[in-house]
């Protein structure tokens, strides 16, 4: 099928609610993916961070095959032995003492905002349920996570939101305690605001926030649902902020390319949700799970990290030398980079042309790669986005 056909078939039977770039996947290996029309494209977006093994790798394949012709759902009223597996794993790697499983990373929103109010509500009775959030932030679609949302573009049309949100400036400590009266039961981050525009939060401040909340009985919520999962170079990105949060979503990059997310909690909460308190029908899903057993596999490998960040500081180094390139923010291999001049919207939709496929968040372009893209793909996409910054700049 053409793309044409493609585009037809959408706009015919499926709503607008996006805005695609022209073209249309039909197959990939690794950092490649490859067009209806047999067009190759080096890819810098990665699903938006979900297809931390690339596309098709051998080893998710079969992890993901194999379970898919064992037994494909059972739902949670029965006990999955390869869920209960990537929970042990989970929390393994990253010292929590308990997950839920949902099935994106709105939902793993929802679920640590319930949390923290029900620890709230169990301990200090009603009326202590506003979650400060920050300005800039986004945590998910749904009408609670939308709320949660520090962008005022996205309160509109969907009245009425769910209340108990408040919104504290990044980097500024003190208008965080200014919102933090009695009612506040939660504090929830990103350490890297990915939508916001690839912004990540002064240690300084994160470090305040987390000492604050503790004073307070707080709860911290951190939400690395784009920078978890080794994206940052670290598996969980607030490792590099030196803090311990109570509560931490995840989902992107988790499953490879199936759609799961988690919420983890400390040892102090892990009994806060009982029986009929929370609960999903898919999460945790055998196939997703074991697609996610496939991924932490890797990336909780030996010197898997190690090359993230390598990786990294290679994009880092290469952007930076491009002229037309004003500066790069961000962690790991979940990069910003701005422009001297020019909208990173038109510069990205070259980049299709030109045979690279790359992201945005406000007005800078953003990179998230697969984390096992090689060098050769990198240096690839790096001349296409180059060369396009050149036709498009001169």
């Amino acid at each position: 099928m053409l793309f044409q056909e493609v585009q037809n078939q959408e706009k015919e039977y499926l709503m607008s609610t996006y805005n695609r770039f022209p073209v249309a996947l039909a197959s990939g290996s690794g950092a490649k993916a490859v067009d209806t029309e047999g067009k190759e494209y080096i890819d810098f977006g990665s699903g938006i961070g979900v297809n931390s093994l690339g596309y098709c790798d051998p080893q998710w394949v079969k992890a993901v095959s194999e379970q898919a012709a064992t037994l494909q759902h059972i739902s949670n009223l029965y006990y999955s032995p390869v869920s209960i597996q990537l929970g042990e794993k989970l929390c393994g790697a990253s010292g929590f003492s308990k997950a839920f499983f949902a099935n994106s990373g709105a939902e793993a929103n929802e679920g640590a905002i319930k949390l923290a109010r029900k620890y709230s509500s169990d301990k200090y009775g009603e009326g202590r349920g506003t979650v400060i959030t920050l300005i800039q932030s986004f945590h998910g679609r749904t009408i609670t996570t939308l709320t949660a949302t520090g962008q005022e573009k996205h309160h509109q049309y969907f009245t009425p939101f769910t209340p108990g949100f408040a919104y504290a400036k990044a980097n500024d400590l003190e208008s965080v305690k200014a919102l933090a009266d009695k009612t506040v039961c939660a504090v929830m981050l990103e350490m890297i605001q990915g939508e916001g525009g690839v912004l990540p939060l002064d240690k300084e401040f994160v470090q305040g926030v987390a000492a604050f909340c503790k004073e307070n009985d707080i709860l911290l919520l951190v939400d690395e649902v784009q920078t978890g999962i080794a994206r940052s170079g670290s598996f969980f990105s607030f490792e590099q902020y030196d803090i311990q949060p109570d509560v931490v979503s995840c989902a992107k990059g988790l499953g490879g390319g199936l759609p799961i997310g988690a919420v983890l909690c400390t040892e102090a909460l892990k009994d806060v949700l009982g029986p009929g308190h929370h609960g999903t029908t898919f999460g945790g899903n055998p196939v997703c799970a074991a697609g996610g057993l496939a991924v932490l596999e890797r990336v909780t490998a030996p010197g898997f990290l190690e090359e993230v960040q390598k990786k990294g500081a290679y994009l880092r180094e290469r952007l930076l030398a491009m002229p037309q390139i004003a500066g790069v923010r961000g962690m790991g291999m979940m990069l910003g980079a701005s422009l001297k001049q020019g909208e990173a919207g038109v510069i990205a939709k070259a980049c299709v042309k030109n045979g690279l496929l790359i992201l945005t968040a406000h007005d800078v372009l953003r990179l998230l790669p697969p984390l096992t893209i090689s060098y050769e793909e990198i240096d690839k996409g790096m001349q296409i986005l180059q060369k396009t910054l050149e036709e498009e700049l001169s």
